[in-house]
């Protein structure tokens, strides 16, 4: 089982690593599935909209709900992100390199969202990297029976881990590009 996944304790710092991490290997020609979350600014708000990506070049949706300015609680629209799901699921089934999902959120503790899909894309040996939050994480230990690795924000040392690293092309300590967040 090759699973790893990137925790950040600033908000919205995972989307963008893994949108380049995507991107990036999308350029060496590896076939990819998954997600990949591009958050944007709503003038007047205090949320951001958040778009769900399919990889490598599926649909895009739109997965938050706009529930007014002064909302609080979940702003995820379940259907939405089922439907994500299950584009992901037929990319697994037609065979992937790697599986890349923006969150193990609280769907995924849940039992629900994406976890099938990565159980599917780790019994096909298929390396998964997910997005992860200290709310979720313990129910993501027992999901991987501990045995998932914890990566940084460094591409190299993550493109390292996935075994698709750039030796010779790249610097020990690559980061986050600034278009990352928005490209894919």
């Amino acid at each position: 089982m090759k699973l790893a996944y990137i925790m950040s304790t600033l908000r919205g710092e995972t989307d963008p690593l893994l949108a380049q991490v995507a991107r990036q290997l999308v350029q060496q020609g590896l076939r990819l599935c998954g997600t990949v979350q591009i958050n944007t600014e709503r003038q007047g708000s205090r949320h951001c909209d958040m778009h769900l990506k399919v990889l490598p070049d599926g649909p895009s949706f739109r997965i938050s709900q706009d529930r007014g300015k002064w909302a609080r609680g979940c702003r995820l629209d379940a259907g939405l992100l089922e439907m994500a799901v299950v584009q992901v699921e037929a990319s697994v089934d037609a065979g992937a390199d790697l599986m890349i999902i923006n969150k193990f959120g609280k769907h995924e503790a849940e039992g629900r969202g994406f976890r099938s899909v990565i159980a599917a894309a780790l019994d096909k040996d298929v390396p998964v990297l997910v997005g992860l939050n200290a709310l979720n994480r313990e129910a993501f230990e027992k999901f991987s029976g501990g045995l998932a690795t914890e990566l940084d924000g460094d591409l190299g040392r993550i493109l390292d881990w996935m075994g698709f690293g750039m030796e010779g092309k790249r610097t020990p300590s690559a980061r986050i590009l600034p278009d990352a967040a928005t490209q894919v």
